[in-house]
């Protein structure tokens, strides 16, 4: 039997830029660090145990510029072997601590050894710089890597001028070709955020596709023939790429999801909360708070009662999730295949976060669905979207809606009652950066290192992350900090650049501090190119 139809699936590897150099230890931190050992280093394990039992597999990662930079900085890495070291110091404790506990003692050693593994990928294989990692796998015709917006600002609700998107857009692409050594061809809008027009500033950069949420090309003007099943070219020539409903549900969903069975391992039960505070305490935050630290020993087992976790379990688990998915996918595009009379493709995006940080075993599920897809079956191919591309270049001109894959669908999540307050500054700074640009066009100096941390700071307020937070509810102080404070940074540098008046040492203090894009060219956002 010959293939019937195409699957993409699309990891979407994003964090906020968060880098505290001025203080020693800053909780918010803990995020790069937990998917540096929960999700990236399994998913390369992943990568290199697939290439050396040559797996043929395609997959689709977001590596945004945001996560790129912060996995390159020098600052973070040191931190991330203190931290690492830390957990392999507590990790050692436990092994000796349930070495009478049949339960848990398997578990323990279980983490002793991703810890150790973690540490060894981290600074033996790859010198601290994990992209080193994703790059090897894109180069090797494994991965397609795909870029982002410069800070995942949601371009929807900063369309404000075309310098705004295109600073976005720009400074993402040509990170991506500083860190991978190529021009990005796809690029995952952020938070999905369509509105009509975008693709335009897409096309600038030669990016060649985009992903959207399913509304946004079943909504498409005109009606799209192929639904989600095949993508549509808006009218500048970028095509765009639906996610398919069904692939999505069984991963994503809490109630109809895989990740919420039972045999999986508990997140919310860690033993930064369960265990004794003077054990405990050298391995949380130094102020004494209680934080996750990735040692976790129960399953999900209902409300009430957990049970032990037990690894084998899982991995069995694992596995035959991997094979009902693979089943829906067959059927799936069988069916579709005879309906619309050609192969199907289905887009399935998630956030890597998902694989590993909250779902513990979703790397493993990913193993298993690559082999049995490429030796199991034959109705099933693994592609990515610019691979689909290629082998088919004809496709529907049509014009998508505006969408976002937020709460309903467009704006709501970053424009609600609690986060609308942002907007009307972040537009006045993006007009005000135009200003400067256009009016110091040329300069080089000071002024010119001032132009371009300006640039970095509107970016960075700029970042969806922020107003995402406020509306979720989590370390909200913390996103309005972020926020005002990289907006007064910004507006600070345009009366100091207005006047010729500028405090070299603040300056100096604030590329240390927020060092992102060292080589931003602020010219990017003059009215006229």
């Amino acid at each position: 039997m010959s293939e019937k139809g195409l699957l993409s699936i699309v990891l979407h590897a994003h964090l906020p830029f968060v880098r505290h150099p001025e203080h020693d230890y800053f909780l918010e931190e803990n995020w790069l660090y937990e998917a540096i050992t929960e999700t990236y280093i399994p998913l390369i394990h992943m990568f290199e145990g697939l290439e050396k039992d040559c797996v043929p597999f395609r997959l689709t990662m977001t590596m945004t510029p945001s996560l790129t930079s912060m996995l390159r900085d020098q600052l973070l890495q040191e931190r991330y072997i203190r931290h690492i070291d830390r957990l392999i110091e507590l990790a050692a404790k436990e092994v000796d601590r349930t070495r009478f506990e049949p339960a848990f003692h398997q578990t323990a050693l279980h983490y002793y050894w991703v810890f150790t593994q973690a540490k060894e990928t981290f600074c033996g294989r790859y010198g601290c710089d994990l992209t080193r990692a994703f790059r090897h796998f894109q180069d090797r015709g494994y991965l397609e890597i795909i870029t982002c917006g410069a800070t995942h600002g949601f371009l929807p609700l900063n369309n404000c001028t075309d310098q705004s998107i295109r600073g976005q857009i720009q400074v993402g692409a040509r990170y991506y070709e500083e860190v991978f050594g190529r021009s990005p061809i796809g690029i995952w809008l952020p938070e999905c955020g369509y509105y009509q027009g975008v693709d335009n500033f897409l096309k600038e950069v030669g990016i060649r596709y985009f992903l959207t949420d399913t509304h946004g090309v079943l909504h498409a003007s005109p009606r799209p023939k192929y639904g989600v099943f095949a993508p549509i070219y808006c009218p500048s020539g970028v095509a765009a790429f639906g996610r398919d409903v069904e692939s999505s549900k069984q991963v994503w969903s809490a109630q109809e999801g895989y990740p919420g069975d039972y045999d999986y391992r508990e997140y919310y039960r860690d033993i930064g909360y369960d265990l004794d505070y003077d054990y405990i305490k050298p391995y949380i935050a130094p102020d004494g708070l209680r934080v996750n630290t990735g040692i976790k020993y129960y399953r999900i087992t209902g409300h009430d009662y957990k049970q032990p976790y037990e690894r084998g379990r899982a991995m069995e688990k694992a596995a035959l999730h991997a094979g009902n998915f693979l089943f829906n996918r067959e059927k799936q595009v069988e069916h579709l295949f005879e309906v619309i009379g050609k192969k199907p493709i289905i887009v399935a995006p998630y956030d890597a976060e998902l694989y590993g940080h909250w779902w513990y075993e979703g790397p493993d599920f990913l193993n298993f669905l690559i082999r049995k897809t490429a030796f199991d079956q034959k109705a099933v191919r693994l592609v990515t979207p610019g691979d689909y591309l290629r082998e088919q270049p004809v496709n529907q001109v049509a014009t998508p809606a505006q969408s976002s894959w937020g709460y309903k669908g467009y704006a709501e999540t970053w424009l609600g009652d609690c986060n609308h307050w942002i907007y009307r500054h972040l537009h006045k700074a993006s007009y005000r950066m135009t200003e400067l640009a256009d009016r110091f066009r040329n300069q080089n100096g000071l002024v010119e290192r001032g132009l371009k941390q300006a640039a970095r700071e509107l970016l960075l307020a700029q970042s969806s992350d922020w107003a995402f937070i406020m509306h979720t509810g989590t370390m909200v102080p913390y996103a309005e900090k972020r926020t005002k404070v990289h907006l007064n940074n910004f507006t600070s540098l345009y009366e100091q650049i207005s006047h010729n008046h500028i405090d070299e040492g603040w300056l100096s203090e604030l590329e240390r501090r927020n060092n992102i894009f060292a080589n931003i060219d602020y010219r990017i956002y003059c009215s006229h190119h």
